[in-house]
């Protein structure tokens, strides 16, 4: 099969992976006196949650800031990072789905994303194999929406820009991708991506 596509590019976080129970982190917020999503605030969203995704410190010193910044003791810390992260569920659809498009399509991941991403992926979920390309923030001190990430993708796919698809579920991402040429498909829960991708064949 000849595709004008070569190549479909995938965010992880809110695509692959997403949050489907936040009751942890719900908990955690009312006990530390925080507004409503202030969990992910804290630890995505900060200078500090933006420093570790651009690779400046470790997701370690992250959390250890976090747990400084909050009062917390090892124990607490530890506990609130594992409930953190507990309402999160991989898509094992998707990932199957992912795994399908090859050989007619290369695969590709681009992630903001702290330095032990690729270590996740590979050992904690196991699908770093489902991907031709991982391209992480954290190990190229950028983030989406900077050109220059989707960039690094492209090159090491060794693809132009109108012969890709990126999927993420940030407006702000889909619109740094398509200033740089790329097709782009807004992903949102319920989506139907392989029809989506359909669309795009010749």
């Amino acid at each position: 099969m000849t595709n004008r596509i070569k190549a479909i590019i995938f965010d992880f976080g809110g695509v692959i992976l997403r949050t489907q129970d936040w009751s942890g982190r719900r908990r955690w917020e009312k006990r530390l006196g925080l507004p409503e999503h202030g969990a992910e605030q804290l630890v995505f969203n900060s200078e500090m949650g933006r420093q570790a995704q651009h690779g400046r410190i470790t997701t370690n010193e992250l959390w250890q800031w976090v747990g400084q910044t909050c009062g917390l003791s090892a124990a607490d810390l530890a506990q609130f990072r594992a409930d953190f992260w507990a309402g999160d569920v991989l898509d094992g659809e998707m990932v199957a789905m992912i795994r399908g498009l090859r050989p007619s399509y290369q695969t590709a991941l681009i992630s903001n994303a702290f330095n032990d991403l690729r270590d996740v992926l590979t050992n904690q979920f196991a699908i770093a194999d489902a991907f031709d390309v991982i391209v992480i923030s954290a190990e190229e001190g950028i983030m989406k929406p900077d050109p220059r990430l989707y960039q690094i993708a492209l090159e090491r796919l060794g693809c132009r820009p109108e012969e890709a698809i990126f999927i993420d579920d940030f407006a702000y991402n889909i619109a740094g991708a398509q200033a740089v040429g790329l097709h782009a498909i807004h992903f949102k829960p319920g989506v139907d991506l392989g029809m989506e991708i359909e669309r795009f064949r010749d």
